[in-house]
């Protein structure tokens, strides 16, 4: 199953993914999947380098809010640990 949102995350909102190189571009949240057969899950992103608009997947645990980067480390807890519901 594919969810346009997850733990506060819609499509279009900016994400940091906590990868080596990753930490370095600029990321879009796109959908939260699960495997239903599997009960795996990963979030898929649009972004990359400025100017570049792939897409890609990861594990949530590596899926931060936008306001998770201090310079070039990654502080705080990820969505999938603390997710970023607003009171709407």
């Amino acid at each position: 199953m594919r969810y346009p949102t997850w733990h506060g995350a819609r499509r279009g909102d900016p994400v940091i993914v906590n990868g080596d190189k990753e930490r370095r571009q600029h990321w879009t949240f796109v959908a939260h999947v699960v495997n239903e057969a599997t009960s795996e899950e990963w979030v898929e992103v649009r972004g990359g380098r400025i100017g570049e608009s792939k897409g890609r997947s990861f594990r949530p645990e590596m899926i931060f809010p936008a306001n998770a980067k201090k310079g070039s480390r990654v502080v705080g807890l990820s969505l999938d640990s603390a997710p970023q519901f607003t009171l709407d």
